[in-house]
């Protein structure tokens, strides 16, 4: 079998592979042809050229249409092979055409408001809740944009000739609500739909299959899976890619290849990763919903190892209480992380805002990790108490407990 032949042979093979099968090799088919096993890092800012007329012709072809140059790399600032790599596998593990990595989440979203925005299309229809930054950058109109929050039924009636964009995540942080993507994209038309994809990933759901044209994650959560690299992503069709690769090259957004290197190792274990803290998180969901110190149990339907409830009690107390449980910001990693939304990741949304879109201020959002469901229950049954103890007691306490999950 020729070079052709063989390439041709394995690119029908990758197509037909499971999605565990990509988390594992994706990003990383060429790796055997060149002797190695384990991906390179390519730490290079700059690279060596002896054609500077040829290195002229590449940069032009992609001030015109974004596409990665052919041929050894530039600069740094316009690529890297490491974080190429990364790429590669987001965009298989999400059915799209490309993907684009930042150094943030929120870099990944800056960067597709100044695309849409760059072509005269600055309003944004979006729906809450989402992550408190984000919100804000929309609110705000930090990037020049403009939005008009919606419910999911009001989004095709909101609408305008400028809309550039629909925003909205699904399951939301921190309320987990869901949303029908595919129907939601149906009422966008011609509007492209981002899904914030972050707290399902590919593993539990795929949006561009259900419509969305722009797929984003904070690669620091799940993504990543072990709380020690920075990231964003937008996985979606080549030319928004294009044009997603200029902004990152003008406004420097871009992701250090070593954080590349552990995205793409934390993609290989993603979905044993998702399944086995999703299954705790199912456990303790349940009996959070069971717990008269609980007033209400938030958990998606379509699973996930994210869970949020509200308590009787104090939920600051709950913070204080936990010992093995860390109280911190951020979700997603390998260990169980828990904290109050309304004083920290949304406490830079309009508290009148906040609490309408359901963020309350009794609401626990909790990252469940991979430890023994069994200790994991000893710590917040230990910390469910604190509360009930401290405010159960009070005017606004003990109440009757939760009949069943509610979504």
């Amino acid at each position: 079998m020729d070079a052709l032949s063989r390439d041709a042979y394995d690119d029908t093979r990758t197509m037909s592979r499971a999605l565990a099968t990509e988390a594992v090799h994706a990003g990383r088919d060429d790796l055997a042809r060149q002797g190695l096993h384990a991906p390179p890092i390519d730490l290079s800012t700059t690279y060596p050229s002896y054609d500077s007329r040829g290195e002229a012709a590449r940069i032009d072809a992609f001030a015109t249409t974004g596409a990665e140059p052919d041929g050894p790399p530039v600069y740094g600032r316009l690529g890297n092979p490491t974080v190429a790599r990364f790429e590669t596998a987001l965009a298989r593990l999400e059915g799209t055409e490309a993907a684009v990595a930042f150094a943030s989440g929120m870099a990944a979203l800056s960067a597709v408001l100044l695309v849409r925005g760059s072509m005269g299309l600055r309003h944004v229809v979006a729906v809450r809740p989402l992550y408190g930054c984000s919100d804000h950058l929309l609110t705000a109109g930090l990037l020049g944009s403009e939005v008009t929050w919606t419910d999911p039924a009001g989004i095709a009636e909101a609408l305008r000739p400028d809309t550039g964009l629909v925003m909205v995540e699904s399951p939301a942080n921190p309320t987990l609500a869901e949303l029908d993507l595919r129907a939601l994209a149906h009422a966008c038309g011609s509007v492209p739909l981002l899904a914030d994809n972050t707290f399902a990933t590919p593993v539990l759901q795929r949006p561009a299959e259900q419509g969305a044209r722009l797929v984003l994650h904070s690669a620091t959560k799940y993504l990543g899976g072990h709380g020690d690299v920075m990231a964003g992503v937008v996985a979606c069709d080549e030319e928004f890619a294009g044009r997603l690769r200029q902004v990152r090259f003008a406004t420097g957004g871009v992701l250090h290849p070593l954080a590349g290197y552990l995205l793409l190792r934390g993609l290989s274990t993603l979905p044993v990763r998702v399944r086995a803290a999703s299954a705790n998180a199912a456990e303790l969901a349940g009996r959070l919903a069971a717990d008269p110190r609980v007033a209400r149990v938030h958990y998606p339907r379509i699973g996930g190892a994210m869970i949020a409830f509200e308590v009787h009690g104090d939920p600051h107390e709950v913070i204080a209480g936990v010992r093995l449980i860390t109280p911190a910001v951020s979700l997603g990693s390998v260990d169980t992380l828990i904290q109050h939304p309304a004083s920290i990741s949304h406490r830079i949304v309009d508290a009148d805002d906040r609490r309408g879109a359901g963020v309350s201020d009794r609401l626990l959002r909790m990252s469940v990790g991979l430890e023994d469901v069994e200790d994991l229950w000893a710590d917040l049954d230990a910390a469910l108490e604190r509360a009930h103890t401290g405010a159960g007691n009070s005017a606004t306490g003990y109440q009757q407990p939760a009949a069943a999950l509610r979504p």
